[in-house]
């Protein structure tokens, strides 16, 4: 079998050493010397400031909206649920706009549209899409004459720059999910990279509960700190990530130069590299997409729906400025086998049974 994902698996020896740290000190979480470290190491890999460390993605997104002092939310349709899951869990106004057809992302064109149309949101949520970039720079020019603050989700976007400049960078806040399954991981985590270190100050109290060292309880809060076992865990993986990279994205381009000519395939932005987060494709119908599924299924390899269905159709009581490209994607998307243990000539097998099915 060709698993759709396989996580990569932590160097036992060099985890070992760490942990044995860790219970020397005895200090197992609350911002631990592991804690500091991670923090330190991934900035400079990223080349971002103000990037705090939290228990998984989910609570990354929902500490960074209430540091920028989100309540109501536009969102991208087209995303894993938790993307909006997290802030229909705290209550917040959502609502949704129109993906482009072509990238997959929150469309520029659609969020004008939402607002001409009174969209009231003081917080923009888009995905930058199985690692591929929105187009900050339209999305960063309609929040100026909008008024709205802007979340990104890139949960899929470890390693993703736009030129010379992580794309961590846009934005009021960016999102990371460090779970098991992404390029990076610490088991469970995540992280936030903050424009304002103001907004950062305030986010490292949330998660806190609401604590500031040497003032006590100064705001309302939670507990979504990264423990120093899984701070550990992304010490040792991080070491082994440039290999990680350059081996998933020279799978991601075999794929596309393989399938190219039989599927479509999202357009990624032209001044993005790749990090091979996910192989997506875009077949002609749902039916097509199913039989494909089926039809890989059988010869022993794994593929994934994902994303399905659109989120206006989970969330149907939120406002809904038209999601015509979202539905249709939602319907044609299958992800293909992706992760570091996969090789070329997994990919090439794969490719051929795809053609020899459509």
């Amino acid at each position: 079998m060709i698993a759709l994902n396989s996580p990569v698996k932590p160097n036992l020896k060099k985890l070992t050493k760490l942990l044995e740290q860790v219970n020397e000190k005895g200090w197992y979480t609350n911002f631990g010397p592991l804690h500091k470290e991670l923090t330190e190491k991934l900035e400079d890999y990223l080349g971002v400031k103000n990037l705090l460390l939290t228990n998984n993605g989910t609570s990354a997104l929902q500490v960074a909206s209430h540091a920028i002092g989100s309540h109501s939310i536009l969102a991208t349709p087209f995303s894993f649920v938790a993307t909006v899951s997290a802030f229909k869990w705290q209550k917040d106004e959502l609502a949704f706009a129109d993906i482009d057809k072509h990238s997959l992302n929150l469309s520029p064109e659609a969020v004008k549209l939402a607002y001409r149309k009174g969209c009231k949101a003081d917080t923009l949520v888009a995905t930058h899409v199985y690692g591929n970039p929105c187009d900050v720079e339209a999305l960063d020019e309609l929040s100026e004459k909008n008024n709205f603050q802007i979340i990104y989700d890139a949960a899929h976007a470890f390693g993703i720059k736009l030129g010379n400049n992580s794309v961590l960078n846009h934005g009021d806040a960016s999102t990371l999910s460090f779970h098991a399954t992404k390029i990076f991981h610490t088991v469970e985590g995540g992280a936030i990279v903050f424009k304002d270190r103001t907004n950062f100050e305030k986010a490292e109290e949330i998660i806190n509960f609401g604590i500031r060292p040497g003032r006590g309880v100064v705001d309302v809060g939670i507990n979504a700190k990264l423990n120093e076992y899984q701070a550990a865990v992304g010490l040792v993986n991080l070491e082994e990530i440039d290999n990680i990279l350059y081996h998933r994205t020279e799978l991601f381009h075999q794929y596309r130069e393989g399938l190219k000519d039989i599927v479509e395939l999202p357009l990624w932005h032209p001044e993005a590299n790749t990090n091979g987060a996910y192989m997506p494709i875009l077949l002609e119908s749902k039916d097509q997409m199913i039989a494909l599924e089926k039809g890989l299924a059988k010869s022993g390899i794994q593929s994934r729906h994902y994303f399905e269905p659109s989120l206006d159709k989970i969330f149907v009581d939120s406002h809904n400025y038209g999601t015509k490209n979202s539905v249709s994607a939602s319907e044609r998307i299958l992800c293909l086998p992706m992760h570091a243990h996969l090789n070329i000539g997994d990919v090439k097998h794969v490719t051929n049974i795809i053609y020899d099915i459509l």
